[in-house]
């Protein structure tokens, strides 16, 4: 692939970019497969603290999988507010877990679920969307991303990405908000002859940087699409 070739193809990540980052707010699709579970993810203002923990739940399985976890939850416990959640203790999220078995590691995953439930009730006052309130730095919202426990730099950057790009939350600025070094999303910068295959995710990291400064992670969604295409 040629030169001219590889900065068409950065040519269309960004514009691709910012027409999801202009377009007007719509539904995004986590797809788990079920309409009441992608509606409450969508209602960022009544129900944060499901995105969030959906978040959290999101490593090492599909991702819609890990998405319909809170719906999941929220089921067995009678609801969807935010009390509900705050109520159960973590030998009860452990017990759903096991039962249900959403998820991979269950036991672990329960723990991490209980502890983000306990950080948005003593960090935020039982409002998870204290986390992205009053236009912050995109830096403060992935710093507070990675203070849950479980997370790292790929959902931390993932989350406060959905955020800015579909949710539409005002941000200072986007030029922390890294691509998220995922699997397909290195499968398609290696297919193009952008990034070597045994790179490193921090390669990625700062290729995506040395491309786009003001916002690195505006790379992200065409890449991760058209990654999951490549067999």
């Amino acid at each position: 692939m040629t030169q001219e070739d590889q900065n068409k193809i950065i040519e269309l990540l960004i514009e691709e970019g910012r027409h999801r980052l202009s377009r007007p707010r719509q539904q995004y699709s986590f797809e788990t497969g079920i309409p009441e579970a992608e509606r409450l993810l969508n209602d960022l203002e009544n129900f944060p603290h499901l995105f969030v923990c959906a978040c959290v739940m999101d490593r090492q399985i599909k991702a819609g999988r890990a998405w319909a976890i809170p719906y999941l939850i929220g089921k067995e416990i009678g609801g969807f507010e935010f009390n509900k959640f705050a109520e159960i203790k973590l030998s009860q999220f452990k017990e759903i877990f096991n039962r249900l078995k959403p998820h991979r590691f269950n036991e672990k995953m329960a723990g991490y679920f209980y502890s983000s439930v306990q950080d948005i009730h003593i960090k935020y006052s039982d409002d998870a969307s204290q986390m992205w309130a009053n236009t912050p730095k995109s830096a403060l919202v992935i710093r507070r991303f990675l203070e849950l426990g479980g997370v790292g730099i790929k959902i931390a950057n993932m989350a406060t990405n959905i955020l800015a790009r579909d949710f539409k939350v005002p941000m200072l600025d986007f030029s922390s908000i890294d691509i998220a070094p995922d699997v397909q999303v290195k499968k398609f910068f290696v297919e193009k002859g952008l990034l070597r295959k045994e790179a490193s995710n921090e390669e990625l990291i700062y290729l995506a940087r040395e491309i786009y400064p003001e916002y690195p992670g505006i790379l992200d969604i065409m890449a991760w699409e058209k990654g999951r295409q490549i067999k």
